[in-house]
């Protein structure tokens, strides 16, 4: 639409849709057009106009592309929900596929593409098979991309078409568009194909190669990323490709960079001659360092990337560390990247430099800056060992200038640098002791006590060091306590007169008697019984030497760095996790006739366990895969017609029920603002073994309201009420709440599950409210949800593999296994078993939710530790995503 399109978003007219409808239906052409935008403009904002859905499509029928257009973008959004109309739309896909103007013809097949119903989709085979073999390039490069959605719709009927065929045969098409959508919609298909679909060979090679340097900025980057999964033979083939590919180095799009980066970095590993290697770096460097002009944002994944690369061959920005120098207006996540890769960059020739620079970083504003700019500064010391004593000069100098947050950081990384060069530099430790009543963070207290404790006998007064702290001693955090636990212990074994002997009976009797901590009273206990029992064992465990500790700063293990480098350019590399560890994949894994329990221990398994490939199943995942997944769009409303209420009465109804108890306050659906003063709070709740919907109702106008009335509309569960809803009357400033009951009936919503309500509420005093609602599935699990080992045990053998669906929830920290099942157990999920996998707990649960579905459920984590692997199976796979929506809500509540 053009600007001065806006007036048709700013209509307030009653009856708005039967004058839309008059409109639509107008003998002149611009008024229907009008009406078609308005249409658009109605539907862009919310409204929901459906019930149009006839009158638009009999528009259809025109010449005016623009008018075309818009009756196409209302067929993609309501032809889900209205599939039998939609077939009055195919003979005028149909016609307009041979339409002789391109863009027509284009417009046709992408629509037909866009619009996921089954009905549709056998008609569009004719025209996409035409128009994969359309004269015009236009309409080739938009079919091609076709066969990819309807390949996602259904895959068999692409394969028995031949489309797949035709796919591969636009790969040697002459217009280099055509060739990029055509590589795009093959690598697309494969994500989704377990078999092979798209191989690269020599002579497809050579077709990519030579459309790189015609096509688009996306479509160079498309085959950029097809490339990079191709293996050269040897390294002459492997020098050919990369030399094919280094001018798109140069190119203004960043995604081309960095895709062509990864492209080369792939193909440096086959790579033999050392001066080719020398020279690729070389010609890398600039266009990485040109990254960093760009806008922040962009700067940001461009040094996410920057921080993979010099892990892996440093020597590319060796000589460019002062392009990483931080500017005085970047964000601080641009700053704090920038640390990261001159730590990584630090060597003897820089160090000065860099010293210099972190010097200047430790006197900013920004505390969390600060604190990153000393830290780092300790990890140059623990890298460079010639560097050491410059970087323990600077932490002295920074010490001096008394600014609490750094000489607290100081301590720490100082700590640090005396675990990597023991005997060294202990003669700072008197200037240390200067700044001992500063302390107030705990890992500084832990690593001054740690320094205490550790050089007892070198500080005369070490006693009376430790002796302050331990006033606080029952107040202060676990972690110091713990440290002066140890710290006292080593002063009375190196000092063994009487001043330590009294503490450390103070110490003891506070870390056995006084406290609550099970870690702090059973290291107590076992230092007690060492003291008591044998003092020599004593020093040989507390005193032992300690393993010298070593740089961090290249800290990805090497197989996940060379999975990163694979998926440079995507949210892989951003991340610094592989694809796996945030995108939920369907896994399919064949079993042999071996493994008939699910952890392939035969009839000796006590408890079911995961099915073998668990962790490597999904390794392989495409760099594509890790791209933001497109949402899905949501359902499109049924009309809600509380006004005349004509529909099933059965679901406008009028209540007496007890007011909700007190509780956490419910969730806003809809806001005051939104609603003329009316708000609307309410959540799903299980209780009883029966589903409620808790609402509270305020009135925040200046009238009465009453006359409260309720529907909801056609949702993935058949939700509806199970009783009259009565809310009495809400004088102004007052609210009222209430429980309503609900149940489940057979008019399901078509499509794949949704955790959409669609809600819409009345009152005599104002109009008709429309909100929307999510239903989590947990208020669905039955209360007859346990099973029986044996039966669980038969239930996961008896389902597919590809009916096991996982996914991972990094930031979920159990604390407690027994806390965790117990809070499982309320919401009607039962344990079965649990088992130890590699220091890790596996649980077993199981869960049913009406129509007789059961979940069988598989918890992995570390009891303490974040990270939380959640595997089910179900014969309702498509559940599966919604049942991880309800454990993670479940989890962060």
């Amino acid at each position: 639409m053009s600007g001065h399109d806006s007036k048709y978003f700013s209509t307030t007219k009653k009856g708005e849709i039967p004058e839309l409808k008059e409109e639509l239906n107008s003998q002149y052409k611009d008024k229907r057009k009008d009406a078609v935008k308005k249409v658009i403009a109605a539907m862009t904002v919310g409204k929901d106009v459906s019930s149009l859905f006839t009158d638009v499509v009999n528009c259809m029928q025109t010449e005016n592309l623009e008018l075309k257009k818009l009756v196409y973008l209302y067929l993609i959004n309501y032809a889900k929900s209205q599939p039998d109309l939609a077939i009055l739309a195919v003979n005028t896909f149909v016609k307009d596929s041979q339409d002789p103007n391109p863009l027509i013809r284009a417009l046709a097949v992408r629509t037909m593409g866009c619009i996921r119903v089954d009905k549709i989709t056998e008609y569009l085979c004719d025209p996409l098979q035409r128009c994969l073999k359309d004269d015009d390039p236009y309409v080739r490069k938009t079919a091609a991309i076709c066969v990819a959605k309807l390949y996602d719709i259904n895959a068999e009927l692409v394969e028995d078409r031949g489309f797949l065929d035709a796919l591969k045969d636009l790969i040697s098409d002459n217009n280099p568009m055509v060739v990029a959508n055509a590589v795009a919609a093959l690598a697309e298909i494969q994500e989704n194909s377990s078999r092979p679909i798209f191989e690269i060979t020599n002579h497809t090679l050579t077709k990519l190669l030579t459309a790189l340097n015609e096509c688009t900025e996306w479509g160079q980057v498309f085959i950029l990323d097809a490339l990079s999964k191709y293996k050269a033979a040897d390294a002459r083939e492997a020098e050919n490709i990369v030399e094919r590919v280094t001018p798109r180095l140069q190119h203004a799009n960043c995604a081309v960079v960095l895709s062509a980066v990864k492209m080369i970095l792939l193909q440096m590993e086959l790579i033999t001659s050392t001066d080719v290697v020398r020279n690729l770096c070389k010609k890398m460097a600039p266009p990485l360092v040109t990254l960093l002009s760009a806008e922040p944002e962009i700067q940001y994944v461009a040094l996410r990337n920057i921080n993979l690369i010099v892990q892996k061959r440093p020597t590319i920005l060796a000589h460019e560390i002062k392009v990483f120098f931080c500017k005085y207006n970047d964000p601080i996540y641009v700053k704090m990247e920038k640390l990261e890769i001159m730590i990584k960059l630090a060597s003897d020739r820089n160090i000065d430099q860099v010293l210099l620079e972190f010097k200047e970083y430790a006197t900013e504003v920004d505390v969390d800056f600060v604190r990153k700019a000393v830290r780092a500064i300790g990890r140059c010391a623990i890298k460079l060992e010639r560097a050491a004593e410059r970087c323990i000069s600077v932490l002295l100098e920074l010490i001096k200038i008394k600014v609490n947050y750094v000489v607290q950081e100081a301590i720490i990384v100082i700590k640090d640098i005396f675990r990597r060069y023991p005997n060294t530099y202990e003669s700072i430790i008197a200037t240390l002791c200067e700044s001992l009543d500063t302390l107030d963070e705990p890992e500084a207290k832990a690593s001054m006590i740690w320094i205490i404790g550790e050089y007892a006998e070198r500080i005369d007064n070490a006693d009376e060091l430790l002796e302050s702290f331990l006033e606080t001693f029952p107040e202060e955090p676990p972690q110091v306590q713990l440290q002066l636990l140890t710290a006292t212990v080593k002063l009375f074994l190196k000092k063994p007169t009487e001043g330590p002997q009294q503490m450390i009976q103070v110490v003891l009797n506070n870390a056995t008697v006084e406290t609550d901590n099970p870690d702090l009273r059973d290291r107590a206990y076992i230092y007690w019984r060492l003291l008591s029992t044998d003092p020599e064992a004593a020093k040989d465990v507390v005193l032992a030497e300690k393993p010298v500790i070593s740089d961090d700063s290249n800290q990805l293990d090497p197989s996940l760095l060379d999975e990163l480098l694979a998926n440079i350019a995507t949210l892989s590399s951003v991340y610094h996790k592989p694809p796996d560890a945030f995108v939920t994949r369907v896994k399919t894994v064949q079993r042999t006739e071996e493994e008939d329990y699910p952890d392939g221990e035969g009839g000796n398994s006590e408890s079911p366990a995961h099915v073998p490939g668990d962790a490597g199943a999904s390794s392989n995942v495409p760099p594509s895969a890790v791209r933001p997944p497109a949402a899905a769009p949501a359902p499109v409303a049924d009309l809600l017609d509380l006004m005349g209420m004509d529909g099933n009465n059965s679901a406008i109804v009028a209540t007496d029920i007890p007011a909700s108890p007190a509780g956490p306050p419910l969730p806003v659906l809809l806001a005051a603002s939104a609603g003329q003063g009316l708000q609307i709070s309410g959540q799903l709740i299980r209780r009883d073994g029966q589903i409620f919907y808790s609402m509270l109702f305020e009135n925040s106008t200046q009238v009465p309201l009453d006359g409260f009335m309720i529907q909801f509309n056609k949702n993935s569960f058949g939700l509806t009420t199970g009783a009259p809803l009565q809310v009495p009357l809400l004088q102004p400033g007052t609210s009222a709440s209430t429980l309503l009951p609900m149940v489940l009936s057979q008019n399901l919503s078509p499509g794949p599950p949704s955790t959409l309500l669609q809600i819409a509420v009345k009152n005599n005093q104002q109009p008709v409210w429309y909100f929307s609602d999510k239903i989590p599935l947990i208020v669905f699990f039955t209360e007859d949800g346990r099973m029986e080992r044996s039966t669980f045990l038969e239930t996961w053998k008896s389902l597919p593999d590809s009916n096991e669906i996982s996914k991972d929830f990094p930031a979920v920290v159990l604390n407690s296994v027994e806390t965790t099942l117990d809070r499982l157990a309320t919401s009607n999920m039962f344990f079965i078993a649990k088992r130890k996998h590699s220091n890790q707990d596996v649980l077993y649960l199981s869960a049913k939710i009406p129509r007789g579905i059961p979940f069988l459920i598989e918890l992995t984590t570390a009891v303490g530790t974040p990270g939380l692997k959640c595997a089910i199976k179900t014969p309702s796979p498509e559940m599966a995503p919604l049942f991880f929506e309800a454990v993670e809500g479940l989890f962060k509540s």
